[in-house]
């Protein structure tokens, strides 16, 4: 009997032998667990961290998203904002440059756009110098009253100082003028007023002797007075 009991003996031994070694054995497993457990922890703790900075870099490129964007928006309006205000100067200038070619003395003249008021005047002033510069021994009564009634102001008064003397001298010369006018341009005209230049042909018949001829020109500046044009001043160029 004892010899098996000294076989169960070798046998607890050997079965504590493996209880130790099997202790032993999760002794040194355990500080893997642990190792794992802190590793899991570690990587948990990097996963939250890497989660934090994921979510931190992705509210950074949204915000960049949006402030572009923004910007995208803002621009349409500023490149309104600014086209419209150079539409507006651009507007302005030609407005303005517009008054500047309708107020010129050039477009005021209207010698250049009314034909019919061109002619009228021309008509008249013809008329009137062909009155006043035509005479003869016997009808300078005559002469004189026509001047009243196409001359005024300077030119009347000019007219009447010199006539008393062309009165003499064609009653002692026997002298007969006749005065035709052969062309007349308007330098300027206005409503009220016209400025001319007019050349003339005068024929001077004396008794006795042949006929002479002369040139002469003139400048005139007239006057619309009810209805119709006055010399108003008579100078020579």
């Amino acid at each position: 009997m004892r010899p098996r009991g000294g076989t169960a003996t070798v046998n607890s031994t050997g079965t504590d032998t493996d209880t130790t070694d099997t202790t032993d054995a999760e002794d040194v497993a355990a500080p893997t667990d642990t190792t794992a457990v802190t590793a899991a922890t570690d990587g948990t703790g990097q996963a939250d961290n890497a989660g934090t900075a994921g979510t931190a870099d992705g509210t950074g490129r949204t915000g960049t998203v949006d402030a572009v964007d923004a910007s995208r928006r803002r621009w349409p309006r500023v490149l309104g904002a600014l086209l419209a205000v150079v539409l507006i100067a651009a507007g302005g200038a030609l407005y303005a440059e517009g008054r500047q070619l309708r107020d010129t003395p050039a477009t005021a003249n209207l010698a250049l756009t009314d034909a019919e008021a061109t002619a009228r005047v021309t008509g008249d002033v013809s008329s009137a110098l062909g009155k006043i510069f035509s005479y003869g021994p016997g009808s300078t009564a005559a002469t004189r009253a026509a001047a009243k009634e196409v001359l005024a102001g300077k030119a009347l008064q000019q007219y009447a100082a010199l006539f008393g003397q062309v009165e003499r001298q064609s009653a002692d010369q026997k002298l007969t003028l006749t005065t035709e006018v052969v062309r007349a341009g308007v330098t300027r005209l206005t409503g009220s007023g016209a400025h001319l230049l007019v050349f003339l042909d005068q024929v001077y018949e004396r008794r006795g002797r042949a006929p002479t001829t002369a040139s002469a020109q003139l400048t005139v500046t007239a006057e619309l007075r009810d209805g119709r044009w006055w010399i108003v001043e008579i100078g020579t160029t």
